[in-house]
């Protein structure tokens, strides 16, 4: 019975000393590791970037979505958002990708390099390698894209190359909108419509 007692009493001076030793020594690698921090790391930007943020108002990875007053669904992404200096309300977009879906259920989709949406104007105007992707078959592709913001109405007013399930088209014009309210999509191309038919 002493001798458990004796080694019981052993253990616990033991502990007594260790236990504080440890902690100092806990306590020292952590003031080491601090010092081997290197608190004056430079910011990842380069000066001419920070320059650039300082002076633009931008928006990194924007999104957008919303509804027309006729139930179509719109929405609207971009890999950066930039304001345009001296004008209100006006924007300029990169790598862009806006989407329509009609309350009917056709699909448009559009993609470019470049967008500028001006708010007072009610346009987006789409450049740089344009194409869309409607829901129907079809693969546009045009210098330019001219687009409403508050209802589904999209213009190319120069040269378009198509194709779809009827074949190869290529035109002045297009215009895909609806005619009245409520009323089913259209896409219209006009200007010297050239169709090379591919039976099936």
């Amino acid at each position: 019975m002493n001798r458990r007692a004796d080694g019981y009493s052993r253990t616990i001076a033991l502990l007594k000393v260790a236990l504080p030793l440890a902690a100092l020594a806990l306590l020292s690698t952590l003031f080491l590791v601090s010092r081997a921090i290197d608190t004056e790391t430079v910011i990842p930007f380069a000066d001419k970037e920070i320059q650039e943020r300082l002076r633009d108002q931008q928006i990194t990875g924007p999104f957008f979505s919303g509804s027309t007053r006729d139930g179509d669904q719109l929405s609207f992404s971009a890999e950066r958002l930039v304001t345009l200096p001296g004008r209100i309300g006006a924007n300029r977009a990169e790598d862009v990708l806006a989407r329509m879906e009609t309350a009917q259920g056709a699909t448009f989709q559009l993609q470019a390099d470049v967008a500028e949406l001006d708010i007072s104007d009610n346009t987006a105007v789409l450049t740089g390698d344009v194409s869309m992707a409607t829901s129907s078959g079809y693969r546009i592709n045009t210098a330019q894209i001219t687009a409403l913001l508050s209802q589904l109405d999209v213009t190319a007013s120069g040269q378009v190359e198509a194709k779809g399930p009827l074949g190869q088209l290529t035109a002045g014009q297009m215009r895909v909108f609806s005619p009245n309210e409520g009323a089913g999509t259209q896409m219209v191309f006009s200007g010297g419509v050239k169709l090379v038919y591919t039976p099936k």
